[in-house]
């Protein structure tokens, strides 16, 4: 059992990172618990584990032994594991990482956010070169833990701002609302819904931006009963469709802000007898392999998903080696790809 009492001074501070032991002294605990702390295992109280890491960001650690070398494998964690989303991205890493002998571990959050203090103790206790985050949301606690530990972080689709303290690769989400309005009004569509991603996603939040950007350029007011919050699910795409097109002026189009909730919107429309592209057009956005055999084949923003995971592949390798990437935050372009569900409005 351990216990904490408040930091006591050393005679003097050293101007080095301190070692276990002069961690120990300044935390008020045994060297034993600080080692437990500094190699992620789970036997530590709380308060104590918060007061040992504080101590370590504070005055850096001096590891007495040389530090064990990392495992030969890239650790990559997604928010929700389902999808074509998901397997174009575990194939880019994958590509990186045969080049570099690297093994590839793939972990689900199940939709917690943060992460559960078990998965970030399993990611210490492996030791891998890296770890790549998939519109996940690690809190600051854990990102210092692995910072600690010299095992590079690299964000893929943030769901936030992750500003320049971490790199990061995404995609020109904005652009590609942009393009996906653009097609829409061009066709004659004024009356255009969206089915976006959930608030807190930064991608969602910058396509709805380019959506309205390219409204507000043709002059047409989006209407805030067709803006829909959306989950990226094929049953969250069906349920809004549903209400959209049992409104009393229906939608003439609708942009699904990925391909699983366009295919919601197929079956919506199925169900109540309407034709795409006849009667209803619509557009999706990522370009996962499935949607050219939508029938008709979906009309989508093609968002390059195995890229931009080989990019953050190849950007933890070179963190691993302690080399500084060539860009911190890389934004990877998308484009319309125009297929069969989309046409003129009709007369």
């Amino acid at each position: 059992m351990t216990t904490t009492r408040e930091p006591t001074p050393p005679d003097r501070t050293p101007s080095r990172p301190l070692t276990i032991a002069q961690i120990a002294e300044l935390a008020g605990v045994s060297p034993a618990t600080v080692s437990k702390v500094v190699n992620g295992r789970s036997e530590v109280a709380p308060e104590t584990r918060a007061l040992v890491e504080a101590l370590i960001r504070e005055h850096g650690y001096r590891r007495q032994k040389k530090r064990p070398s990392a495992a030969p494998l890239v650790e990559l964690v997604f928010h929700e594991l389902e999808g074509a989303y998901a397997m174009e991205l575990i194939k880019g890493v994958e590509q990186v990482a045969r080049e570099h002998d690297l093994a590839v571990v793939v972990s689900e959050l199940q939709g917690r956010r943060p992460p559960l203090k078990a998965w970030i103790e399993g990611v210490i206790g492996r030791r891998p070169s890296g770890v790549i985050a998939v519109f996940s949301g690690l809190n600051r606690a854990q990102r210092e833990q692995l910072k600690m530990r010299d095992i590079p972080l690299v964000l893929v689709d943030p769901t936030g701002d992750p500003g320049h303290e971490l790199p990061s690769v995404g995609a020109g989400n904005w652009s590609g609302g942009l393009s996906a309005a653009r097609h829409l009004l061009e066709l004659g569509h004024r009356r255009i819904a969206v089915i976006t991603g959930p608030a807190h996603a930064l991608s969602s939040r910058a396509r709805l931006d380019g959506f309205r950007a390219a409204m507000d350029e043709a002059g047409v007011p989006t209407d805030p009963e067709l803006v829909r919050e959306g989950d990226f699910s094929v049953q969250g795409g069906l349920a809004h469709a549903r209400a959209l097109l049992a409104l009393p002026t229906p939608p003439t189009a609708v942009f699904a802000f990925n391909d699983a909730q366009a295919m919601g919107v197929y079956q919506a429309a199925h169900e109540v007898g309407l034709r795409i592209p006849d009667e209803l057009s619509v557009v999706g956005f990522d370009d996962v392999p499935m949607a050219q055999w939508f029938i008709p084949a979906l009309t989508t923003v093609r968002q390059p998903l195995t890229e931009m995971a080989a990019a953050a592949a190849t950007m933890v390798v070179a963190l691993a080696r302690g080399e500084t990437p060539p860009q911190n935050r890389l934004e990877l372009t998308t484009t319309l790809v125009v297929r069969g569900s989309t046409a003129p409005l009709a007369a």
